[in-house]
């Protein structure tokens, strides 16, 4: 069940065809929504998803996505598309983020040296260090 739910590794080439599936189903589905193929546009919306799912993993964005697109006049817009773009987003912002167990690393210059110290009681008491 774990590998039906995994995070493929998000190439190029992967998220190229899932822009091209999300856009795809979004221009057929409004060219054909006013000839009222309402069960097409459930195939559609099935076929779509599971490419979705297929190239950039499942998400719970897919959900009420595929949702959306039942109600009569929310599925004229653009959805698969702003979803393959908020999983993206959401990918690489998840991707970026540091592990919180790791601590940041601070890069700083050394410091200097500490002059000498000029002992009480020693020889050179009046004199400067060379």
């Amino acid at each position: 069940m774990s590998k039906v739910f995994r995070t493929p590794t998000l190439t190029r080439r992967r998220i190229q065809l899932a822009f091209v599936v999300a856009i795809l189903s979004d221009a057929v589905q409004i060219g054909l929504g006013p000839l009222g193929w309402t069960f097409f546009d459930e195939v559609i919306d099935v076929i779509a998803m599971i490419l979705t799912s297929w190239l950039l993993g499942f998400h719970l964005l897919l959900i009420p996505t595929f949702l959306f697109e039942l109600i009569p006049i929310v599925d004229m817009l653009p959805t698969w598309t702003g979803c393959v773009i908020a999983v993206l987003a959401l990918r690489k912002r998840g991707s970026t983020a540091a592990p919180a167990s790791v601590p940041p690393v601070v890069d700083a210059p050394p410091l200097p040296k500490a002059p000498p110290q000029i002992e009480a009681g020693s020889s050179n008491q009046g004199t400067l260090p060379r």
